[in-house]
């Protein structure tokens, strides 16, 4: 009886990174009654980053002047899209829609462009893993949605 390695790795990783956006948004419910504290650490980007730069124009044109509905939205979606691949619900979905949340905040902060992103764990290492998922993360083992139970898979027939 063979086991599905890819299938199981794939497991292993969502809910690895479940567990991380979980905690990411359970350290931002703050945010919810208090919005300042994502615009003061906004506009500190925005100081560094400068105005002229991609991160400096996207943080003055979008981020700061939506800080009240982001330090919402922002939680709200971490700890929705841990618990989901967590317990393996539409993963590819969540997986993408935490693709998206981490490579704004890498974008915004000016991370993206920096060699650090490279060796940082909130930067490659997320970022592959949430797209990894987002693009094969059907099917899994231990799912609620697509997954079912762990199963073996049947090795080919010889003729």
């Amino acid at each position: 009886m063979a086991i599905d390695r890819r299938g199981t790795g794939l497991t292993l990783l969502r809910v690895c990174l479940g567990v991380f956006f979980l905690f990411e948004g359970l350290s931002k419910v703050r945010w919810f009654g208090n919005s300042a504290l994502l615009t003061n650490q906004l506009s500190g980007w925005a100081d560094t980053a400068g105005a002229s730069s991609w991160s400096g124009r996207y943080l003055s044109a979008v981020a700061i002047p939506y800080a009240t509905y982001f330090a919402r939205l922002v939680p709200l979606g971490e700890i929705t899209c841990g618990i989901a691949m967590i317990i393996g619900v539409w993963t590819p979905l969540f997986a993408f829609i935490a693709f998206f949340m981490a490579l704004n905040f890498q974008f915004a902060s000016a991370a993206l462009f920096k060699y650090s992103f490279l060796t940082s764990g909130y930067g490659l290492p997320v970022l592959g893993g949430t797209l990894a998922l987002a693009i094969g993360g059907t099917r899994l083992p231990w799912s609620i949605h697509g997954g079912g139970s762990a199963r073996a898979t049947k090795a080919p027939r010889s003729s």
